[in-house]
């Protein structure tokens, strides 16, 4: 595949390339071919012309994943406006914000938003479309209102025989032209405005195309679990795969593990793309239970059958995972090392990335025959990574990178743009970390979680939280500082501890021999004073990291 001097060529090209071949498919429901996408691209390039939207206008799009909201977004790049893809999971007054702050025009809403969004809170609004029909839910123009009524008239007038491969070009877009404006999830005040160029979405998608192109098979399936309004998701679950002409299954619907797993043994996808907790919990759920018996552990320690028994217990996790994939990517946070280290021990595909929105959002990965235990990779083509540290490898640092996927900055924001990115076009990411000298990099937390000890020592909380989070009964938990001592909030796994017939002070029991163990393996200065037991899960963000601002 030749690279392209305009993202929305790829569009195209895999359009016409993919035509009679199935495109985005809703699980368990309906599915659409490449030119069922591209009819429905140009009855709402249609809509937005005959209703005074012009190139460069912003247009929201709000709902769960599902065909519709890929094609509400790639109609909005298409045609040259500025898409702002808004988290189903914010709550109605940051929906209605984030609408105003951005100037849209339009709103794309799911039926989970539609509910609870308030027109009149908009009032920059010309309209609302609903994504499961494309009806209108609100309309302020004339104009927008004639253009439903007499959309489909109005496509057979223009295509009057019928719509041909031929009829598909797209608006050409040029690299530092705004292509989206992506909210983060923001954990205090309001959420930011990263300004991403074309060139950011031709650079990720490049190299997806260029580094896991040749591993997994055009036109495979691919399970989009990740919110596609978040970045990791919405490049590499959505934009890479479409434009390779996969078949993309969405998830539109609670993502717990069961129904994970089952979708997983459907589609089979040839590439998963996950966060931590969903790995964690397949692993500790459906894996964990079959192999952390007398017997396998005896095995695995036995010279002569310990390679079978362990390529044995990877076929079983592989299965789990649906069996047919290249590997399993791991972005969005860090992957328990007690995980990460059975993985690797079986020999099982696993791989970390790291990236940011405001880096679109790849800044470093490796394959997994690359992958180097505890790091997320080595810095991504075309992006330039270093360790603002005087001993880069031993002393960690914040982590600086700049490059063709960089966001041109926050919307309406100067301060915050010249607070992360630098006279010389670094972008500061906040977060602290090592390199080798190969350029893996090993991040040890966010500047921002970082608390000083009683000596003045840093202590990184993502540290102790790795090693508590693998001890008996541990579902979830964080550090805190209280009166200059750290506090371990622990929400049990209450399931298993059911299961198990203990009652809530054989619990708390537990938790204190899990205290003692971890203070042994931790230095005096960020050894842990308490651990209090927290009865709900911790609330979290979009990519399923907890809210720690709420717990302090």
């Amino acid at each position: 595949m030749k690279n392209n001097t305009s993202f929305n060529l790829y569009i195209q090209q895999s359009i016409i390339d993919n035509w009679d071949y199935d495109a985005l498919t809703d699980y368990q429901g309906a599915t659409l071919q490449y030119k069922d996408v591209a009819r429905k691209i140009e009855k709402m390039h249609i809509l937005f012309r005959s209703s005074g939207i012009e190139k460069g206008d912003k247009i929201a799009i709000c709902g769960r994943n599902s065909a519709h909201w890929a094609v509400a977004f790639l109609a909005t790049l298409t045609y040259g406006a500025v898409a702002v893809p808004i988290l189903h999971e914010f709550n109605a007054d940051q929906i209605h914000n984030i609408v105003n702050h951005s100037e849209s025009k339009l709103l794309f809403t799911g039926d989970y938003v539609a509910r609870d969004i308030k027109p009149e809170a908009m009032p920059l609004l010309e309209g609302i479309v609903y994504l499961p029909d494309f009806s209108l839910s609100l309309s302020r123009s004339e104009k927008l209102t004639y253009a439903r009524e007499h959309l489909n008239e109005m496509f057979g007038l223009q295509f009057p025989k019928y719509f041909r491969k031929e009829h598909v070009s797209y608006h050409v877009d040029t690299e530092e032209e705004l292509a989206l404006i992506n909210y983060t999830s923001g954990t205090t005040g309001f959420s930011k405005g990263v300004m991403l160029p074309y060139r950011a979405l031709t650079g990720n998608t490049e190299f997806c195309i260029q580094r896991l192109g040749e591993k997994i098979p055009q036109r495979c399936s691919l399970l989009s679990m990740l919110p596609m309004a978040h970045m990791y998701g919405m490049a590499i679950e959505f934009l890479f795969p479409f434009v390779f002409g996969c078949h993309i299954f969405f998830l539109n619907r609670l993502p717990s593990p069961a129904i994970i797993a089952q979708a997983l043994q459907e589609v089979k996808p040839s590439l998963v793309v996950a966060v931590p907790l969903i790995v964690e919990k397949i692993i500790r759920k459906r894996v964990f239970p079959k192999v952390q018996n007398n017997l396998v552990r005896l095995l695995i320690n036995m010279p002569v059958v310990s390679k079978k028994v362990k390529a044995q217990i990877c076929t079983q996790v592989l299965q789990a995972f649906g069996g047919n994939m290249y590997e399993v990517i791991v972005g969005g946070a860090p992957l328990n090392q007690e995980v990460e280290a059975f993985l690797l021990s079986i020999g099982f595909p696993i791989t970390v990335g790291y990236g940011t929105t405001e880096c679109a959002p790849l800044i470093s990965y490796s394959d997994y025959h690359d992958f180097e235990a505890g790091s997320c990779g080595q810095p991504v083509d075309n992006m330039e990574v270093k360790i603002l540290s005087s001993s880069p490898r031993h002393v960690a640092g914040e982590i600086v990178t700049r490059g063709k996927n960089v966001m041109l900055g926050y919307y309406k924001n100067e301060e915050a743009t010249r607070q992360a990115i630098d006279q010389d076009g670094w972008y500061h990411t906040g977060d602290t970390g090592t390199m080798s000298t190969d350029g893996h990099i090993f991040i040890r937390g966010r500047i921002k979680n970082m608390l000083l000890g009683a000596n003045g020592q840093n202590v990184y909380p993502e540290e102790i939280e790795d090693k508590l989070g693998s001890m008996a009964l541990v579902s979830e938990c964080i550090v805190v500082q209280r009166d200059q001592k750290l506090t371990a909030l622990v929400h049990p796994d209450y399931d298993e501890a059911k299961n198990m017939g203990f009652n809530n002070e054989e619990l708390q029991h537990i938790m204190e021999q899990n205290l003692n163990e971890l203070n042994t393996q931790l230095p005096a200065y960020c050894k842990i004073a308490a651990i209090e037991l927290h009865k709900d899960e911790f609330l979290k963000t979009p990519k399923k990291s907890i809210k720690r601002y709420l717990y302090q």
